[in-house]
């Protein structure tokens, strides 16, 4: 069985918009790969951060919820977090167990954050990755532009030694395509 996981595609997270890189194009994909998971009867588990510890992102706030323009279904499943890890004190690898998953496609906010960190956690679980490539995002750092950071991410994942299979990194078309 396979799940969709959005990370952290709320709003206090794109406050402008502008901030993080594509942000149309990025929603545009995740809800192209929701529809296509929905389709096929597979998992979407939106993740929320949770920053009460930061005093950000509190739930039932604005910060809070998920951009407007994702696609969000009934069905689909939430599961708050308070670290960059999603798997983190987390209900995750409980309701992944409970539902025989053992493939994750990884799309969100923020790409060397709680992308990143729960890509990591993920194949340390041995759980199956695949990488949305175009699917997430991230903002300009002091040293870095987002474009590169993304890029830089998205090779360093393709290029891991993995624990039980090598992460795949792939289009959003492509994945839409070959599943």
């Amino acid at each position: 069985m396979k799940a969709l996981l959005i990370i952290d595609m709320q709003k206090g997270s794109f406050r402008p918009y502008s901030i993080r890189y594509d942000t149309m194009g990025v929603i545009e994909r995740i809800n192209s790969l929701s529809a296509h998971f929905r389709a096929h009867r597979d998992l979407v588990i939106f993740i929320q951060h949770d920053g009460t510890k930061e005093n950000c992102f509190l739930p039932g706030t604005g910060d809070w919820e998920l951009l407007p323009e994702l696609t969000k279904d009934p069905a689909d499943i939430v599961v708050p977090k308070t670290a960059n890890d999603s798997f983190y004190k987390t209900e995750l690898r409980d309701l992944l167990t409970t539902n025989s998953i053992t493939e994750l496609f990884v799309t969100g906010c923020a790409t060397d954050f709680c992308v990143d960190a729960t890509i990591k956690s993920a194949i340390s679980k041995e759980y199956e990755v695949t990488v949305a490539e175009d699917a997430h995002t991230a903002a300009d750092r002091p040293q870095l532009t987002a474009k590169t950071v993304i890029d830089y991410h998205n090779w360093l994942w393709a290029d891991m030694t993995p624990v039980r299979s090598k992460i795949r990194v792939l289009k959003t078309k492509d994945l839409v395509n070959t599943r």
